[in-house]
């Protein structure tokens, strides 16, 4: 049984000490592919290196709202280039975060208006950060038009999850699905399509209750298949099969990847 971790930040410095052990140990656990998200331009060329020297990486560029100082207007230009150039599989993290103070929101709006037409332009699909932020995504998302992805460790209601259904965006449930108090997403999860369905890490961060406080790792995604199968009382090899059809999908993968 195969998985693919549809979020994994498995080139921040966290792995730099013992990156090759923990990719070991993702594969021995049945991790063969993970997406590696972006989160500002000076982190493009070590992400690339990262991606190049270890199978199974694919790379994403993009500008994460959360790193709103590190960014510059010229940065969306250099996006671009980087993306005609290099051919990712997706353009992110890219989004919107109106949970941590300080972040202005119209210049957030206009790094991810921008993320969102070159998506449109490249035909790429998009990996989104949503946090308390899933209704102005939405708007955003049908402003622009034409586009598909995901929204990473959706933090939203049923009905939201329905809007991004229509809109050809899928869900990525990392570890906060295996925490019991985490009633609503549960049930979010429990219901939705199965083919709207990504499991993600989002490693090193967003560790599951069998980590808590510790490092996330690609190897902790079998926790998170676990749970969601008990969620939706369905075989664990059907969610896995699903979850890595959904991914090969979207990010559009070869069938052996």
């Amino acid at each position: 049984m195969r998985l693919i971790d549809s979020h994994s930040h498995f080139d921040a410095a966290d792995f730099d000490t013992d990156r090759d052990a923990a990719l070991a140990r993702a594969q021995a656990a049945g991790i063969d592919v993970q997406i590696v998200p972006a989160i500002s331009a000076d982190g493009w060329p070590k992400l690339k290196q990262v991606c190049a020297s270890h199978p199974g990486l694919y790379p994403a560029y993009g500008l994460h709202p959360m790193f709103l100082a590190d960014h510059r207007p010229e940065h969306l230009h250099a996006l671009r280039d980087w993306i005609a150039r290099e051919r990712p599989v997706a353009i992110g993290e890219c989004g919107l975060d109106f949970f941590v103070e300080g972040l202005d929101v119209d210049v957030q709006h206009d790094y991810f208006d921008g993320q969102l037409r070159l998506a449109r332009e490249f035909d790429l699909p998009v990996i989104v950060h949503a946090r308390r932020a899933v209704d102005a995504v939405i708007t955003a998302i049908r402003k622009v038009g034409g586009l598909r992805g995901v929204v990473h460790s959706f933090p939203g209601s049923a009905e939201q999850a329905a809007q991004l259904h229509k809109l050809g965006f899928l869900l990525g449930i990392g570890g906060p699905v295996t925490y019991e108090r985490a009633h609503r997403l549960r049930s979010v999860v429990a219901t939705m399509p199965l083919e709207q369905l990504l499991l993600e890490t989002d490693s090193p961060d967003q560790p599951g209750v069998a980590q808590r406080g510790q490092r996330n790792e690609p190897a902790h995604l079998v926790e998170v298949l676990d749970v969601v199968a008990v969620l939706r009382a369905a075989p664990r090899e059907r969610i896995a099969e699903a979850t890595c059809a959904n991914a090969r999908r979207l990010f559009k993968l070869q069938s052996s990847a």
